[in-house]
């Protein structure tokens, strides 16, 4: 079997190393056909860095990499010089030492040029860098995570706004010497306003949330099943199951990442260390900075339905800055949301937000459990117990390990409010690794919450301050099971004392 490429991110070392290799060079070829400048944002480690050193290797004309790929016989190949900005390699906690990085990114680039650069500003060292090397020919020029410095200042504004201003002064001589360059090309996490780092940049083309490239990063289930077949054999015979029992649940827990609303694809980085350790854990997520985000719930006080209440439309990526963007903008941006769907109001599309997958879910619910609620450090022992719970039919159970997670929480961090427990019963559920849903549509209404487990439906309505009986009449007045049809179906109504702020009862019926 040929090697997993964890953390490799030159396409050289991949295709001269053995490693697997998905081939995405038809995304390439039209991207470069066009010779429009381009941008891509991409939540981390979905492949953007490999696709710059893709397109490195291309311009550079080394066609023996491309053997056997869709652009073999397609592209010219021909060597063109070339311009590699990495932003990870700029320091980004002193204002003064961020720019000197800059025109030490610029001069190693040209010392790969085999160019000495004279310039000490970063700009002016940028603009004499495209200059001295368009004497060999029209350049091409890529920039990866071109807003890192920003993101690593998220939480505090005002330096956010200087670094912005001074990236804005770095990328405006891309746009000055346009008639030198060949062809640019730009990622990272989060898409530009019209007034921010590239607003001089007018002639870019945004394709972030194009239909056309929605699968250009990330596994589709066909690229999966094709590249990895041996892989998938050999994990199934490991957990004794077969490959379509293994499929069905790597697609559960891994798969749903959408960029258009319509395809999905997978992270390659779950998927590659999934293959590697053959278990189901949350290998994306645990590789980010829970630090960072555990600091930004608690600052904007973020729960679940602040997330996935509302539509949002393309235009909301690019009206405000990413530290003044809405908690669901930033988010889904960063990968912790998705698009689960589009709703169209006549000409007019919105998208529907959501979490990807069962990783995400399930990490991130954590997150906000811990940042939000608070609880005491035994409530999360019970967190593990609420999965057995349901895994055994034991309602009465998981219900009483609610109770306990409940009664864990500080009490002046509770509201008398129906959609903050709404919002804490699913996070706390959801923190168990159960495919829980908030608000489940259907053709008479929403059920609070719905869990879809080994082909049993739970229904749950959730009062406060009435009675269990009336959330139970709800669920059978608007028959909120009816699409569920066919499988074990419970029913739980319940209710909550605000004074005493935990469930003080409930009623469990089998439909």
């Amino acid at each position: 079997m040929k090697k997993l490429p964890i953390g490799v991110q030159d396409y050289k070392k991949i295709i001269t190393g053995d490693f697997i290799y998905i081939d995405k060079t038809k995304y390439i070829y039209d991207l470069v056909s066009s010779e429009v400048p381009i941008f891509l944002s991409r939540p981390r480690r979905f492949g953007k860095s490999l696709t710059v050193s893709t397109l490195y290797y291309l311009f550079k004309g080394e066609k023996v990499l491309f053997k056997d790929t869709y652009i073999y016989d397609k592209w010219e190949f021909k060597e063109y010089p070339i311009i590699r900005i990495n932003l990870l390699l700029a320091a980004t906690d002193d204002e003064e030492r961020f720019k000197k990085s800059l025109t030490k990114i610029i001069k190693r680039e040209g010392l790969m040029n085999n160019i000495k650069i004279e310039e000490t500003d970063y700009k002016f060292a940028f603009d004499e860098l495209i200059m001295k090397l368009s004497e060999k020919g029209k350049i091409v020029i890529l920039v990866d995570e071109y807003e890192k410095p920003i993101l690593d200042n998220i939480n505090n504004k005002e330096k956010a706004e200087r670094y912005r201003q001074i990236l804005r002064d770095f990328y405006t001589n891309i746009k000055a010497n346009d008639e030198y360059i060949k062809f640019v090309f730009i990622t990272g996490i989060t898409k530009f306003t019209k007034t921010g780092v590239f607003s001089a940049l007018n002639n870019l083309n945004d394709i972030s949330l194009d239909t056309d490239y929605s699968q250009m990063l990330g596994y589709t289930q066909e690229e999966l099943e094709y590249y990895f077949e041996d892989y998938i054999k050999e994990t199934a015979e490991k957990f004794k199951i077969t490959t379509e029992e293994l499929l069905k649940e790597m697609k559960k827990y891994y798969n749903g990442f959408s960029f258009d609303g319509e395809h999905y694809v997978y992270n390659p980085f779950s998927i590659l260390k999934f293959f590697q350790k053959k278990k189901f854990q949350n290998y994306w997520f645990e590789s980010g900075s829970p630090s960072f985000l555990s600091k930004y719930i608690e600052d904007k006080k973020v729960t679940y339905e602040d997330l996935v209440k509302n539509t949002v439309s393309a235009m909301d990526f690019s009206t405000r800055e990413i530290e003044d963007a809405n908690a669901n903008i930033f988010f889904t941006q960063a990968g912790y949301l998705t698009f689960k769907g589009i709703k169209r109001y006549g000409l007019t599309e919105k998208y529907i937000l959501d979490y990807p997958n069962l990783e995400v879910k399930n990490s991130f619910s954590k997150l906000i459990l811990e940042s939000n609620y608070k609880p005491k450090e035994e409530a999360y022992e019970r967190v593990y117990e609420i999965y057995e719970k349901i895994e055994k039919n034991d309602i009465k159970g998981l219900i009483e390990e609610i109770k306990k997670i409940i009664s864990a929480i500080p009490y002046n961090l509770h509201k008398k409010e129906e959609k903050y427990y709404h919002s804490l019963i699913f996070t706390i559920i959801a923190s168990a690794g159960i495919d829980v849903k908030a608000e489940e549509l259907t053709n008479l209404g929403r059920s609070d919450l719905v869990i879809d487990f080994d082909e049993r439906i739970y229904l749950f309505e959730i009062k406060v301050d009435k009675s269990a009986i009336d959330a139970i009449n709800q669920i059978k007045e608007k028959k909120y099971y009816e699409k569920y049809s066919g499988k074990e179906i419970y029913i739980i109504g319940i209710n909550i004392n605000s004074e005493k702020r935990n469930i003080d009862d409930y009623i469990i019926e089998k439909i």
